[in-house]
């Protein structure tokens, strides 16, 4: 049966920072979810589940074949479908056969299944495209469409997917959800998304404790782990009260033992006791008080055991606590205005047409519609990222974009360094201020953007953007919790409601649109 085992699992940094050690996991034919909050390492794992990164110690055995879902963030302007699957050249020859100019070496290998089965594998993620298609002309949702189908097209007997919701919309989530249903291999998932972890088997926890196993899915887990970690407070509490009444008796007989001396020095010296007697009473009150005192030092070690034991089954955590400074919006304001934008890729195919909207301040707007109805190139258009082949764009001077990948950011530059690239004149106590409510702290601000995970890099742009201090008067969000643990999202939703500019935002994550107050829905598909 295939199976993929970890054995003493290590893996540090380049720098020699652990990330994690000594994992002991072992994977089957079932949907197993891998959680945990930002930067634990959950990435790491599946690269190195998936034999792209070496472990810095201990050994993964795979007994069988895997195929590893792969975020397509930057295509060639002429990378196809047929690229991404690597069947370009097999493609190629049965196009020469078709017009008679294969070869016969050709024609011998030539695979004629090949085409049904590229078609076959795009129709169950529901992407309607073929081989040619480019992939520059995919919006972010059909790209991960796009790779899922790449990812099932060989039949592995392990399908390893990161965060594989992200971009799509509800077609997409359906059509990966049903697949994973049917799929009858092997599944190993990092993902957020609480929807597709109530479809799991399984489920497992990384934290800087190391990783865990729960059996069931997502309601399964949260509710077992709130049932330990419960019983590791309460453990901890006993502990610490235990320790408290042993110290405390321990100090009390020091006292008594100070008033027994005192009294019997005075009565010696008073001359009301032979001194053979004094002496022999007082060489077993010494006796008595080495024995009271190893046993007291004893009951204090054991009790600090304890404490310290049920301390080590509870996760320090450090939430995000964020304020944000006023962008000075007046109620009422002009913040954006289209008329009839047109914009696309291909000159003879645009794919927003005629687009008009407005907005006034302070409104939170969301762009809806499914995946390739231009949600983000109208973003790009808004943000003057891509410039219009017909109509006008007017929005107030201050505006910020945060797209789905952080590309705001220089992944050279420390998250400190690009805070105050983007924030000019702010001092450094201002920008590691602003950077600690973003949970980048001391050496943490000093970390290279592109040495940070997913979830890490979208959590700086936040940073970046939100903490200014004179924040934007329109934030421009595209999937914003894309990456992001559940605390982080939490975290920004409290900080999108307190923030008091223009927000307009792309998000299928319908929770999360409600909690920041979104009040007009614009649909691109209509």
């Amino acid at each position: 049966m295939p199976a993929i085992t970890a054995i003493d699992l290590g893996w540090s940094t380049a720098d020699g920072h652990p990330v994690f050690s000594h994992l002991n996991l072992s994977f089957c034919a079932e949907r197993v979810g891998i959680v945990g909050r930002n930067g634990v390492g959950k990435t790491s794992l599946l690269r190195l589940l998936s034999g792209d990164r070496a472990p810095t110690a201990g050994r993964i055995i795979i007994d069988g074949t895997v195929a590893v879902l792969r975020q397509i963030v930057q295509v060639g302007a002429e990378d196809t479908i047929a690229d991404l699957f690597g069947i370009a050249d097999q493609l190629s020859v049965l196009r020469r056969a078709e017009a008679g100019l294969a070869t016969e070496s050709e024609l011998a290998e030539a695979d004629w299944t090949l085409e049904m089965r590229l078609v076959t594998a795009l129709a169950r993620t529901g992407l309607n495209a073929d081989g040619a298609t480019r992939l520059a002309s995919l919006s972010g949702g059909e790209r991960t469409r796009a790779a899922l189908a790449s990812a099932m097209f060989a039949q592995p007997d392990f399908l390893l997917l990161d965060e594989p919701t992200n971009n799509l919309d509800r077609g997409g989530r359906a059509a990966l959800l049903d697949l994973l249903a049917s799929w009858s291999g092997g599944a190993i998932i990092v993902s957020h998304d609480r929807e597709l972890l109530e479809r799991m088997d399984a489920i497992v926890e990384l934290t800087s404790l190391g990783a865990r196993r729960y059996g069931g899915n997502w309601s399964q887990y949260r509710a077992r782990k709130a049932i330990e970690r419960a019983s590791a407070h309460h453990d901890l509490e006993v502990a610490q009260r235990q320790l408290g009444d042993i110290q405390r008796k321990a100090q009390q007989g020091v006292e008594r033992k100070l008033r027994r001396d005192a009294a019997g020095s005075r009565k010696g010296a008073r001359g009301d006791m032979p001194r053979i007697l004094a002496g022999a009473r007082k060489q077993r009150a010494e006796n008595s008080g080495g024995e009271h005192a190893r046993l007291a030092e004893r009951q204090r070690s054991q009790a600090m055991a304890a404490a310290a034991s049920a301390g080590e089954r509870i996760e320090r955590l450090e939430t995000m606590m964020v304020s944000l400074a006023s962008s000075g919006l007046a109620h009422g304001a002009a913040v954006l205005r289209l008329d009839k934008v047109t914009a696309g890729y291909c000159p003879d195919a645009p794919v927003l047409r005629d687009v008009s909207l407005s907005m006034t301040g302070p409104e939170r707007v969301a762009l809806i519609g499914p995946n390739g109805s231009g949600k983000t190139i109208l973003l790009s258009v808004i943000a003057g990222r891509i410039v219009p082949w017909s109509g006008t764009v007017r929005h107030v001077e201050r505006l910020a974009m945060l797209d789905q990948t952080a590309a705001m950011l220089d992944p050279a530059l420390s998250v400190a360094e690009n805070y105050q690239r983007i924030n000019p004149g702010s001092d450094d106590f201002a920008c590691r201020s602003a950077l600690a409510q973003f949970r980048f702290k001391a050496d943490a601000a000093l970390k290279p953007v592109g040495a940070l995970s997913g979830g890490e890099m979208l959590r700086a742009g936040l940073a970046c953007t939100l903490a200014s201090p004179l924040p934007p008067q329109l934030l421009i969000l595209d999937e914003p919790t894309n990456h992001l643990d559940l605390d982080s999202i939490a975290a920004i939703e409290a900080a999108l409601a307190a923030y008091d500019g223009a927000l307009l935002v792309v998000s299928h994550d319908a929770a999360f649109l409600d909690a920041i107050g979104v009040t007009r829905y614009i649909d691109l598909a209509t």
